[in-house]
Parts: structure tokens; sequence; C-alpha cells
């Protein structure tokens, strides 16, 4: 869940207090506090996951109609939500690939395979996640098909690898 997230494939990622604290995600759009923490530090180390290294990002509070907020929070701007605002899907998806590291294969021979057999553009080749026995790669949703078919069971370095969707 947190490789899809990280590289834009799933936009959403729902986390308990414990989660939210130990995620490594550089920089969020937006978060969506549903239950707010009792304390200040906690609120503001939630809202720095919007914030970092000069990105920026919103967060937004939700507040049933007779609950009330914490002396620690002032200074919003309220908004009633009516349902017309639609929540967009990814154009992106996620394949998993069968070899890592420990193949001796790297980011670049994954970008190499996907750009030059597969036929990538730069900007069509997403965020590759590589693991110690696996990798994973944002392609876009429209091409991930045709890839899969064209690149399963592929040689990268001496190592035939199997490419397909995750789920």
């Amino acid at each position: 869940a947190l490789i899809k997230f990280r590289n834009g494939t799933s936009r959403l990622l729902l986390a308990t207090d414990l989660a939210a604290r130990g995620i490594d995600v550089p920089a969020l759009d937006f978060i969506i506090h549903f239950q707010l923490p009792p304390k200040e530090e906690e609120f503001t180390h939630r809202n720095g996951r919007t914030a970092r290294m000069q990105q920026d990002g919103t967060a937004y509070l939700l507040k049933g109609k007779n609950e009330r907020l914490p002396d620690f929070i002032s200074d919003i701007n309220e908004e009633v939500l009516n349902g017309q605002n639609q929540f967009e899907d990814s154009a992106w998806i996620t394949l998993f690939i069968s070899g890592g590291r420990k193949d001796k294969i790297s980011k670049g021979d994954i970008a190499g395979l996907f750009m030059k057999q597969g036929q990538l553009k730069k900007e069509e080749l997403g965020m590759i996640e590589l693991k110690q026995d696996c990798a994973f790669v944002a392609v876009p949703i429209s091409k991930s098909k045709n890839l899969c078919n064209q690149l399963n069971n592929s040689r990268l370095k001496k190592k035939k690898v199997r490419i397909s969707l995750l789920k």
C-alpha cells in the first residue's frame, strides 16, 4: 500500500495515528483529519507531512455539527461539504518486477527496459522502487497491459524477470 501511495498510483491512504507517525512519504498534497489528536504537537506533526522540503499542502479537518475543536486549532476556513466535489482516480498503475538488488538490477536497468523495449517516453515512466528481491514501477494505466505482455519474461542483467500488475 505504501509503495502504491508513494508512486502516486493510489491517491488515498487511511492510517491510524500510530501509522501516521511512521510512514515514509516525502510530501503530501493534503491530509484529512478524521479524528483530531489530543495534543498540539501531534497535530503539528501530522500537518507537517504536507509541508516538507518547501512543498505546499493543505490540512483538512472533518468536524461534526456539534463537535468542538481543541483550543490549539484556530484561524481556519470552514466549508460545508455537499458531495459535489469528486476525487479523481490516478492515471497510473504499479507493475511488479520479480528481480531486485540481489540480482544486481538497478533502477537504470529497469528504466532502460521500459524505455527501450517497452517504448515508453521519459514522462511515461513513473517512480521506480527497488527492493532486495523485487521492484515496482509506476506506468500509465493505458499502457500497462501492453507493457506486461511485451516485457514479461524479459532479461534484466542475467535474470529473467516476470512483470505483472500489482493488485
